[in-house]
């Protein structure tokens, strides 16, 4: 709304400092910081009157969490996409396509976690959505979304693979894309839920990667930026870097009230929005192999359910003592806080270790 303001600058000088990128992104994480923790206790307080026994918790999880996490309300995710909402709708472009394809995605994967939260606790149970309906329609929201990106795309990459450390190499994937896209969508959204098990894990190392990205954005959507970097091009994405800011802003306030012990759990409804979000700047902004590596606490967290699952079919045997991999410490004696901490510094690492290949080519 506030960009749509730049247009009178002639009459109106002060107006101008309204198109400056960075102002707007600064804007959107400050407003939907001051709109979480503004609106947060209210509607963890409806939350906590609407769902009475708050989340259930697995019989088969630490047994700590019985204790001290029971009667704990979720779909805190809510605050976050309320918070990233405002921030968008206020300092965005809303004439970019890039930040509807993006929205489009968080809400729509949002939804899908709502009502998996929305089942869990009606039901008193902590399965939810059954998974292959719940994958399915992820699926589609993100192809949807992989195929608009390549319609508004530059057409020389809007199908291609950008490769790190490599200047100009890049692999063309026609409408397959599409699929491969999907993929890193669905793949980003499931990983943050399945690291979203510990007060404050998730949206720690999710901001640190929304923060990475929104660097990423404004970098790949300034051509004199790319032009000195020898990265390729995206036009319009650099807006992509005020959703950024807006869920950094919206994650802070939410942190606020998630902290040890928490008030509000994420939910599917905040873990499953924020991944595809995640994962969709990486598409549009062809990092996607960036993501792996930005995004490798993610990783980590879901091959370790994936390791954990296929062992024990195949062999009878864990590899872990508990997947995903933050209960695995759990059980090896670290503390919560141990764990939630270390996991950020290992976040911090893998970004700068992600942004260092934009450099290094």
């Amino acid at each position: 709304m506030l960009y749509w303001i730049s247009s009178f600058s002639d009459q109106v000088s002060v107006f101008r400092i309204f198109r400056y990128l960075t102002v707007r992104t600064g804007g959107a994480t400050v407003t939907a910081l001051i709109f979480v923790f503004w609106f947060g206790p209210a509607i963890i307080k409806l939350l906590r009157l609407k769902q009475g026994k708050g989340q259930p918790i697995r019989a088969d999880g630490p047994a700590s969490h019985l204790i001290t996490k029971k009667g704990t309300p979720t779909m805190g995710g809510l605050m976050i996409l309320s918070g990233l909402l405002v921030g968008v709708l206020l300092w965005g472009n809303l004439e970019s396509p890039y930040v509807w394809v993006v929205l489009g995605v968080t809400l729509g994967f949002g939804l899908v976690g709502f009502y998996d939260d929305y089942l869990k606790v009606t039901r008193q149970t902590h399965r939810g959505f059954p998974g292959w309906a719940r994958l399915l329609i992820e699926m589609v929201i993100a192809a949807a979304a992989c195929a608009l990106i390549k319609l508004i795309g530059p057409p020389e990459i809007s199908a291609a693979i950008t490769f790190p450390f490599l200047k100009q190499t890049i692999l063309q994937l026609g409408w397959f894309f599409v699929v491969f896209g999907a993929f890193i969508i669905v793949g980003a959204g499931n990983a943050v839920n399945l690291t979203d098990g510990l007060d404050g894990l998730a949206i720690g190392p999710v901001m640190i990667a929304a923060a990475s990205f929104g660097f990423i954005a404004y970098l790949i959507g300034n051509y004199n930026y790319t032009l000195f970097l020898q990265i390729h091009f995206v036009p319009g994405t650099g807006e992509l870097a005020v959703l950024c800011g807006a869920m950094i802003g919206a994650g802070l306030g939410f942190l606020w009230f998630n902290a040890p012990p928490a008030s509000i759990f994420m939910g599917d409804t905040g873990s499953l929005a924020l991944g595809g979000m995640i994962g969709a700047v990486a598409v549009a902004t062809k990092q996607e192999i960036t993501l792996a590596v930005i995004g490798g606490l993610f990783v980590l967290e879901a091959v370790s359910v994936i390791v954990q699952v296929l062992s024990f079919k195949l062999t009878g045997k864990r590899v872990f003592k508990m997947a995903p991999l933050h209960h695995h410490f759990e059980q090896l004696g670290w503390t919560e806080p141990q764990i939630v901490i270390r996991f950020w510094i290992i976040s911090i690492v893998l970004a700068l270790a992600g942004l260092s290949t934009l450099k290094l080519r």
